[in-house]
């Protein structure tokens, strides 16, 4: 009964295997991503700045 099912799905592969196509499309994919990169930038400048007050107090009297 084993074997009977193995045949059965690889006849089933086979003709099912002409159905499928691959196909690449015409034109070139395109992916808009709309991503603001601006709250990290922000969150590094005021890292640095902080940084470099608190590394040179001479700098930047209070």
């Amino acid at each position: 009964m084993k074997i009977k099912s193995i045949m059965m799905a690889g006849l089933a592969g086979v003709a099912l295997g002409g159905c499928i196509q691959v196909k690449a499309p015409d034109k070139p994919i395109e992916i808009n991503l709309n991503v603001k990169v601006q709250q990290e930038v922000v969150v590094k400048l005021q890292r640095d700045a902080q940084d470099l007050i608190q590394n040179n107090p001479e700098l930047f009297p209070q």
